[in-house]
C-alpha cells in the first residue's frame, strides 16, 4: 500500500507529483529545490545556503510522515555545476551523523538559478 505524503512546511509540488510515497517502512522524497515554502520562491544566491535550505524541506517532509534525516538511507543529489562539489560537502554533511547514508551525485541541468536538488529514501520500521 502506498500513501502521498503533504507537508505545510515543504514547498508544494510544481507539477503532477508528491512531496513523498510512503510504501511499507520506505518514503520516497521527491527532489527537492531551495524553495521557501511560505514564499514559494527559489532562495540562497549560492550553493551553501540552497543546500541548508534544501535540506530543511527535505527535513520538513520526513517528520510530516514521523521519519526523520537518521532515518535516510540513501539520497541523489543533482549539482548545476561540479564545481560547488566541495561547498555542497561541506554544507550537507551538517544534516547527518557519521554514518552518512549512501549516495549519488551527478551534474545535472536544473530550473533556472537553481544550484543543486536532493532526493532521498528513508526507511523507518513500524513501532
Amino acid at each position: 500500500m502506498k500513501k502521498a505524503i503533504l507537508s505545510q512546511k515543504a514547498p508544494k509540488p510544481l507539477g503532477p507529483y508528491s512531496q513523498a510515497i510512503q510504501a511499507g517502512d520506505f518514503l520516497f522524497v521527491s527532489g527537492q529545490l531551495a524553495v521557501d515554502f511560505k514564499t514559494g520562491k527559489l532562495v540562497g544566491e549560492d550553493v551553501a545556503l540552497q543546500t541548508r535550505r534544501v535540506m530543511e524541506n527535505i527535513g520538513a517532509i520526513l517528520d510530516g510522515a514521523g521519519y526523520s534525516l537518521n532515518d535516510v538511507v540513501q539520497t541523489t543529489v543533482y549539482l548545476a555545476s561540479m564545481a560547488d562539489f566541495d561547498a555542497f560537502n561541506h554544507e550537507y554533511a551538517k544534516f547527518f551523523n557519521a554514518d552518512y547514508p549512501a549516495r549519488a551525485t551527478v551534474a545535472a541541468e536544473l530550473k533556472a538559478e537553481a544550484l543543486v536538488m536532493v532526493s532521498v529514501v528513508a526507511y523507518k520500521t513500524a513501532v
